[in-house]
């Protein structure tokens, strides 16, 4: 079992992917491996010792670039599908048989991967909702910060919501956070019947109240400012735990989630990674953009994942 003693301040990442080293690697599948990121992504993340890549996808595709790029496959297992299709239907695979722990993307759209996830009969889904979260590392926040969901679930309902909170919360307790506390964004911080945030957040502070959540501390609506800050909580006569002590950001819908993230990376200088939760294995989503430390973080991320579900199974 990992060490989840929280990480120090602007740190965060790094303390992530120091405690994924200290467990073995997680065996993973990396679903159509067929460009420079990807590729050399996945065997940075092995050489690193986060992960054991299973390389799924064309093996001429892959041993060509690898040629080209002057990498070793020395030691690394390639199953041969013809395209990025029968990649990701073959990853799914290998996650139902036990096989792989974890499944990574590769040169393939997002859609094209969860496709094949979330089929009814040969995916790997759950009882869950498919979500994503972004941890990030900001300089001007003491903390993670967790945003979701700003990859998966476009226009959620308050079903939906409850699920991706349900995750985020789950995932932050993986992490060692023991009682997160989530921070329901809308524009304003009181309830407007024409606004569906507004009514979506306290339905989901109530839901926690009834047991529907749990694990967590929900507070909600709030706009961003008075989930970031105490002090512009207080400026409003707003009264919450939550306020300035945000672990977790649930956005109304991913267009709003989605663009929160990114002004953080481009304006603020944070630095995220990303994973999708709520399917049998953890799914490592990783952007063209992402730099190295992204991507190593998030195969921490998963390993976290892994290593707390091996810890608390019962034999």
């Amino acid at each position: 079992m990992l060490n989840t003693e929280m990480p120090p301040a602007q740190q965060q990442l790094e303390f992530f992917i120091r405690q994924a080293r200290q467990a073995r690697p997680i065996r993973t599948a990396v679903v159509h491996p067929v460009d420079h990121n990807a590729l050399t992504g996945a065997l940075c993340a092995a050489e690193q010792g986060l992960i054991e890549p299973i390389l799924v996808g064309p093996r001429e595709r892959i041993q060509a670039l690898a040629r080209q790029e002057q990498l070793s496959l020395h030691d690394i297992k390639i199953i041969d599908v013809p395209h990025s299709h029968a990649a990701a239907e073959k990853a799914c695979d290998l996650a139902r048989e036990g096989r792989v722990e974890a499944l990574m993307k590769g040169a393939l759209a997002t859609s094209e991967l969860l496709s094949a996830v979330l089929h009814k009969t040969l995916g790997i889904r759950t009882e869950r909702r498919l979500s994503h979260v972004f941890v990030f590392d900001i300089p001007n926040y003491h903390k993670p910060l967790i945003i979701t969901d700003a990859a998966i679930n476009v226009a959620p309902d308050l079903l939906v919501k409850r699920d991706i909170v349900q995750n985020a919360i789950d995932f932050c307790q993986v992490l060692g956070i023991k009682s997160p506390r989530v921070a329901i964004l809308a524009a304003v911080e009181k309830i407007v019947p024409s606004m569906q945030s507004t009514l979506d957040a306290a339905a989901l502070c109530k839901m926690a109240d009834r047991g529907q959540v749990t694990g967590g501390l929900l507070d909600g609506p709030l706009a961003f400012d008075n989930a970031i800050s105490r002090q512009a909580a207080l400026d409003k006569h707003i009264d919450s735990q939550v306020s300035g002590e945000a672990d977790i950001l649930l956005a109304p819908d991913l267009e709003s989630a989605n663009m929160i993230a990114k002004q953080l990376v481009y304006l603020a200088g944070a630095e995220s990674a990303g994973i999708a939760l709520g399917a049998r294995v953890p799914i490592i989503l990783t952007s063209r953009s992402d730099n190295t430390l992204t991507r190593m973080a998030s195969c921490a991320l998963a390993s976290h994942i892994v290593h707390e579900r091996a810890a608390t199974r019962v034999p």
